[in-house]
């Protein structure tokens, strides 16, 4: 059999079973465990899967640049950005991260809301500029222009000084058993600096990102007390997250 061949078959297994083991691939394949680690490597660097200790799971495909990201699932965004909205409670301290889904749930938040935002996204800042009763802390660094948010050392000493009652976490990558990921080692950093920080982590998931892995984690998926996803979302997706203790909000 060729070398694409087996990558073929790799993936179209990875995409029936949600991860595959290099131990079972070579069984199955009646090759070298060498063999089948340099086949998921190439995968890997082709960016087609997302390798982790002893096999590969699905690789996010919440990659590409914010302007791309905008313009996908908008839909389903929109939703999951109302339902977080509809969370958040007058008098309330919110942390608020950055990506699409945020930016959307700035436009969802009602413009007599009466609340304390904490951001490290500029996008989100601006988008509360017409909410007169919301006042805004504005967290600086390094900026990270993937998702357009700050990070770095300064942006970590900032949120030591702040409790939060909710923080809206935005990630690349929600897997039971990987945990929660995104894609830069520094803003995977503040993420978790963030959730310390709040009383109540909530995710916020668009299809894209469930069952799926990107290279730097944030922590288990335990971090999260709640994840919103779409109302569309298939029960096989979400049960293996309630299975984890963790509350599922279909929107």
């Amino acid at each position: 059999m060729l070398t694409s061949q087996r990558k073929k078959i790799i993936l179209e297994k990875l995409a029936q079973d949600g991860q595959v083991l290099a131990k079972q691939l070579s069984e199955m394949f009646g090759l070298s465990e060498d063999t089948l680690r340099r086949d998921l490597r190439e995968l890997d660097a082709e960016g087609l899967l997302q390798r982790v200790h002893g096999g590969a799971l699905p690789v996010s495909s919440a990659i590409a640049s914010f302007a791309e990201r905008n313009k996908l699932e908008s839909g389903a965004k929109r939703a999951i950005a109302k339902a977080a909205a509809a969370m958040i409670l007058p008098g309330q301290v919110v942390i608020i991260d950055g990506g699409t889904t945020s930016a959307e749930l700035v436009k969802q938040l009602p413009p007599n809301l009466n609340a304390t935002i904490v951001t490290h996204s500029p996008s989100v800042a601006v988008g509360l500029v017409e909410h007169p009763s919301v006042e805004v802390i504005l967290i600086g660094g390094r900026l990270y222009k993937h998702s357009i948010v700050s990070v770095g050392a300064a942006a970590v000493e900032a949120m030591s000084h702040i409790r939060a009652d909710i923080y809206f976490m935005g990630v690349t990558g929600v897997h039971p058993t990987a945990g929660l990921s995104t894609g830069d080692l520094e803003e995977a950093y503040i993420k978790r600096a963030l959730a310390a920080r709040a009383a109540e982590t909530v995710v916020l998931a668009s299809a894209a990102k469930l069952n799926a892995a990107s290279q730097y984690a944030i922590g288990d998926i335990s971090l999260a007390q709640t994840i919103i996803v779409e109302r569309a979302t298939d029960d096989a997706l979400t049960a293996p997250l309630l299975q984890a203790g963790v509350s599922v909000l279909k929107a």
